[in-house]
């Protein structure tokens, strides 16, 4: 385009090559006369170079005139080759212009120097709701879009500074309110636009609509409140933590000290001590098991275990969670919550369900499932296991003579007795009225003999409380069996210990029987 017009129109071009050939021929015409008179003055001769000169003069300068409009006509081709080139380029990339521009799903803007609008894309048209037609060439477009006047001047200022080239805005955010009077969020770019000659030709704005993005960001950030509001007011610790051998927590609420006696950030990411540390009795197999039996069906899992706390304290803990998938590892989710007075509550309940409530000896129920459990336990290992049956001898005439109050009195000073006077791994319960039942884990019908003569001499020995400060004379009848002697089941070795004694009583009452062994117990 430039190299085009640089150059003359085909008019000036004609004159000048018409100027030059009659200068040319003038001045041939001229010289080549004085000249040849000069050096032939022959006429005749003359007339002949007259003829010859005026021919070469034809010849060459036709081929001069040939070979430069020959020329001439090559560059022109070239020249007209290549505009018809730039102006294909020119209006392809002003159509790719146009076309990115108007497709492009943000506001685009170009205001002249006077703050007039002189480019209104399609997003512009879509989010303000103006037509292009109804804004071009105006400015008063700006009190539609923002009709509060001290706001408007405002962004009238900041626009003004980038027309006058005093900087640019990013992330400059406003709010417009739309043609059918709806309120809209723009975030803006724009900057200044000079022309080819470097001069201020006005400016440029890109505004992207951000208001469900921005209204996105404070429902989030309201749920984030909410929910740290609710997980902070547990009554237990809220938890996100990676599945691995610490349990190393992500997150914790604030309910991690109160359960623990450490602060949140002192266990996230093991910090000061890991979770797993504070498992009393550390992670053990049946809870793995469980929380990766919960994790492969896609469950909750829900497992109690005893927490150190960091004064000291031990503490029953449950733990409701499940696992979610964590940036490529597993991570789970959950609470904890402390559960040492429900337990302890269970644990009481549990115990007052196994203990004779007159005695504080186990009851009938739950000596006949600890005698399962040791005859399981003796069989495993090949021992013994002797069982005692007691009964008291003549213990209605104390309820007659004394009244039930000083029975019970009697019971619980001989239940005392008894439990004083057995090793730890033996139990002694109270099978119902004044009957009781002693087992006595890893002992042979020997040891279990000594053990039975013994414990019914210190009955006999020592008289028993009444409860009113007076006391009285108790003998027992006490039988004894043996596993596997006597039996290899908790009925046979009941009833073979009841016999004896019966047995005992036949005898003469306060005495010790043990029940019939074959030949070879007696042999070993």
């Amino acid at each position: 385009m430039e190299r085009l017009q640089g150059r003359p129109t085909p008019l000036r071009r004609s004159l000048w090559i018409v100027g030059t050939y009659i200068l040319v021929g003038w001045l041939w015409i001229t010289f080549s006369d004085y000249l040849v008179q000069q050096w032939f003055p022959d006429p005749d001769v003359l007339s002949r170079i007259q003829t010859y000169k005026g021919t070469l003069f034809v010849l060459v300068t036709g081929l001069a005139l040939f070979l430069l409009l020959i020329r001439q006509f090559t560059n022109d081709r070239k020249l007209l080759s290549l505009y018809r080139h730039q102006r294909k380029e020119n209006r392809e990339l002003s159509q790719f212009r146009e076309s990115v521009i108007e497709r492009a799903n943000v506001w685009i803007n170009v205001l002249d120097p006077e703050g007039r609008v002189v480019l209104w894309n399609k997003a512009a048209e879509d989010i303000s709701g103006y037509p292009r037609e109804a804004v071009i060439g105006s400015d008063e477009i700006w009190q539609q879009l923002y009709p509060d006047e001290e706001n408007r001047a405002r962004i009238r200022e900041r626009a003004n500074e980038i027309l006058r080239d005093e900087g640019e805005v990013v992330g400059y955010e406003t709010w417009i309110t739309t043609r059918d009077g709806r309120e809209r969020q723009l975030s803006w770019n724009s900057r200044s636009l000079r022309n080819e000659a470097g001069e201020l030709a006005g400016s440029i704005a890109i505004g992207q609509d951000i208001t469900d993005i921005r209204r996105a960001e404070t429902t989030a950030r309201q749920r984030e409140r909410q929910l740290a509001t609710i997980l902070d007011s547990l009554p237990g610790m809220a938890y996100r933590c990676l599945y691995d051998e610490h349990w190393t927590l992500l997150s914790a609420s604030k309910g991690c000290r109160e359960l623990t006696g450490y602060e949140p950030d002192e266990l996230i990411n093991n910090k000061v001590i890991s979770f797993a540390e504070l498992i009393a009795e550390g992670i053990d197999e049946a809870t793995l098991q469980a929380v990766d039996l919960a994790i492969g069906n896609a469950e909750l899992f829900s497992i109690e275990y005893s927490l150190v706390r960091k004064d000291g304290k031990r503490i029953w803990v449950w733990e409701c969670g499940r696992s979610v998938e964590g940036e490529g590892e597993l991570v789970l989710e959950g609470i904890v919550l402390d559960i040492s007075d429900r337990k302890a509550l269970e644990n009481e309940l549990s115990e007052m369900a196994a203990r004779d409530p007159l005695t504080g000896l186990l009851n009938r129920r739950e000596m006949a499932r600890l005698l399962d459990e040791e005859i399981v336990r003796a069989t495993r290992y090949g021992r013994n296991l002797a069982l005692l049956w007691i009964d008291f001898d003549h213990f209605k005439n104390i309820n007659d003579l004394y009244g039930h109050a000083a029975g019970d009195a009697v019971l619980k000073a001989v239940s005392a007795l008894l439990a004083e006077s057995v090793r730890s791994a033996d139990s002694v319960g109270r099978f119902g009225g004044e009957e009781f039942v002693i087992l006595l884990p890893e002992m042979d019908y020997r040891e279990a003999l000594d053990t039975a003569e013994r414990l019914r001499r210190l009955v006999s020995d020592a008289p028993q409380s009444l409860g009113n400060g007076n006391t009285v004379a108790l003998t027992v009848s006490i039988g004894v069996s043996v596993f596997p002697d006597h039996g290899e089941s908790a009925d046979t070795l009941c009833a073979a210990a009841d016999r004896a004694m019966y047995q005992a009583k036949a005898d003469g009452r306060n005495q010790v029987v043990l029940a019939p062994l074959t030949e070879e117990a007696h042999n070993p």
